[in-house]
């Protein structure tokens, strides 16, 4: 097996582990309380961590046998080997858009494999390294400047995600360096190497996280995965010796190919941001049935009752409920005659009580009892007879 073969098939494994461990963070994520320390009790969690650093050191081997025009490219199938994984793992539908997205990025990506030629590896020279970090950071300082200038936010989330995918690009190419000089004799010669390789990586951290920021997720990452291999691949023909088959045509096809593979990712990454908010809005949507549901049973009309009847019935809000009775409405049951109309009429109250009377009210003392006034009966005669006379007390 040639180093080309073995550096291309370590890519693809790389890309596989890639792929695995997004989507077992993922669902680690969706399946977890939103606790920092939440997901480290989670043994899958644990499996993407190690899937992602088996990728990271299967990439690092690939860039040391293999031209970095073919390694880096290849880093992108992470989300064409993705797509197939999530539906048969996660159950995750693909639409037509998915499928032709995948399509075109690998259309495109083994376009550019088979014109690109093989070369003797080589490692830059110390003049080259300087100048190319150099001219990285003055690139990356320019794109934050012109970001933090832009009042658009989309404007400003893709200049930042070109700086990102800028300095994720110029750290493989330092990691290809460091690889093709690596000896564990002299291994203190690649610490400068190192540190520039951990400096760009997480500043490229730094810079795709805020590219998110009041942009969404489709721009800023179509822009930071399709900047990546461009930066690398331009870095390895330039100053690597790196080159395409057939001359200038190969080159002109090379690109055409490039651009295939751009426009391919580009459709996946809107995909996965248009199914990622599709998951969201349902989810929200779920959410907002179960609070209403929740709130249901203290909502007027609950369990069959009348809207009046739970605001206190038509006496007014917070009364007390009126029993209804067979001719209509109200306290008590109304008659119905010949000279009673039909209808029923309209909702009696029930008085509200008297206030209690002065003597019984608190610290009042009671009135007198006066004896009641003796009254003389009124003299009834009957026939003839005087009536007998009545004693009232």
């Amino acid at each position: 097996m040639t180093s080309l073969a073995l550096s291309v098939l370590l890519a693809l494994a790389s890309a596989v582990c890639y792929a695995a461990g997004a989507i077992l963070q993922e669902h680690v994520a969706a399946t977890t309380p939103r606790l920092a320390s939440a997901p480290l009790r989670r043994g899958s969690w644990w499996t993407a961590v190690t899937l992602n650093g088996t990728g990271a050191v299967l990439h690092v081997i690939a860039l040391a046998y293999g031209p970095l025009s073919v390694v880096q490219p290849l880093g992108a199938l992470t989300i064409v080997f993705a797509l197939p994984m999530a539906a048969l793992f996660v159950r995750r539908r693909v639409g037509a858009a998915g499928w032709r997205g995948a399509l075109l990025a690998t259309a495109g990506l083994a376009g550019l494999l088979s014109l690109t030629g093989s070369s003797r590896a080589q490692a830059l020279a110390e003049r080259d390294g300087f100048w190319l970090i150099v001219i990285t950071v003055s690139v990356i300082a320019v794109l934050i400047g012109a970001a933090r200038l832009m009042r658009s936010p989309g404007i400003r989330s893709v200049l930042l995600a070109a700086a990102a995918g800028t300095a994720f690009g110029v750290s493989s190419v330092v990691t290809k360096n460091v690889a093709v000089e690596w000896t564990w004799d002299a291994w203190q010669d690649a610490l400068p190497g190192l540190v520039t390789i951990g400096l760009l990586a997480s500043g490229g951290v730094l810079l795709s996280q805020a590219s998110y920021r009041g942009a969404g997720l489709a721009s800023p990452l179509a822009t930071a995965t399709v900047v990546n291999p461009v930066v690398a691949t331009a870095v390895g023909i330039a100053a690597l010796g790196e080159h395409f088959r057939h001359g200038a045509p190969g080159t002109l096809l090379a690109l055409v190919a490039a651009l295939v593979a751009s426009t391919g990712l580009v459709m996946l990454t809107v995909h996965n941001a248009e199914a990622e908010a599709e998951s969201e809005a349902a989810a929200k949507d779920a959410e907002d049935a179960e609070v209403t549901v929740v709130e249901e049973p203290g909502a007027p009309g609950h369990n069959g009752r009348d809207a009046a009847d739970g605001a206190g019935g038509a006496g007014g809000a917070g009364g007390p409920g009126v029993p209804e009775g067979p001719g209509g409405p109200g306290p008590h049951e109304v008659p119905v005659g010949p000279d009673v109309p039909a209808e029923p009429g309209p909702s009696l109250r029930l008085p509200h009580p008297d206030p209690p009377p002065a003597h019984r009210r608190r610290g009042a003392r009671p009135p007198p009892v006066r004896p009641a006034p003796a009254r003389p009966a009124p003299a009834r005669l009957r026939r003839g007879r005087p009536a007998a006379p009545r004693l009232v007390p």
